[in-house]
């Protein structure tokens, strides 16, 4: 079970049950459940999340997205992802991720308001669909406005190192208002670099070493993050 002794949070992204399993005995906080992982994650069946719920006892958030692409969405799109939110909250899932965008690269905040009302008293997590957006630091004042709990974000970069000084700078204006949370390719050789230059709590990482979730790698970031 995950330790408590740390300020800080390691959510792992996981696209299938064994590998939530994994992550929940190497000392993981949280869980990210997506399926396909090359896509970038969409919406699991509702017979895994089921599973998954089931299978580890730690939070679980589930990511609401119908399919790969972009995060301008069809009304077909946005009544699939309602249908998902209704199912997670029937179901104890803790929170939901998702993010929707105008064809401007901008926040979509009505469809986005009308999700986080569907998802309380789940918490709310705005994904990476961030990162497509011309201005993101106007993006992050849309999603404080929203109520968002927390965002997930490379800094508009490819990863989360190249955009350090941006999460900084973010974590400075932001961090009181909504959870700042690093990712893109976080792992054990730059975890730490990341934490000292960003200062944000949470952090989210795939752990996958040669393709495959590494129990290894988890017990790493945590452990880094349990001595900082």
């Amino acid at each position: 079970m995950p330790s408590t002794s740390s300020k800080y949070l390691l959510e792992i992204a996981c696209f299938n049950v064994a590998s939530c399993i994994i992550a929940q005995q190497a000392g993981a906080d949280r869980i990210e459940f997506c399926a396909d992982y090359e896509a970038g994650g969409i919406t699991p069946t509702p017979d895994h999340i089921l599973e998954v719920r089931k299978s580890v006892s730690i939070p679980l958030h589930v990511i609401i997205r119908p399919r790969s692409g972009d995060f301008v969405y069809s009304s077909e799109d946005i009544t699939r992802m309602k249908q998902s939110i209704l199912f997670c909250n029937e179901h104890r899932v803790d929170g939901v991720v998702f993010g929707v965008l105008n064809p401007d690269k901008t926040i979509n905040t009505e469809v986005n308001k009308k999700l986080i009302d569907l998802a309380k008293p789940m918490s709310v997590t705005f994904h990476r669909a961030i990162d497509q957006c011309d201005n993101i630091e106007k993006a992050l004042n849309a999603l404080v406005k929203l109520n968002f709990d927390k965002v997930l974000t490379s800094g508009g970069k490819v990863n989360a190192l190249d955009g350090m000084e941006t999460l900084q700078s973010f974590q400075k204006k932001f961090g009181d208002k909504i959870i700042i949370m690093p990712g893109g390719g976080i792992r054990r050789l730059n975890l730490e670099q990341i934490l000292e230059i960003t200062r944000c709590v949470e952090f989210h990482s795939a752990a996958i070493i040669n393709h495959t979730i590494s129990a290894e790698e988890i017990k790493h970031l945590k452990n880094i993050l349990q001595t900082a």
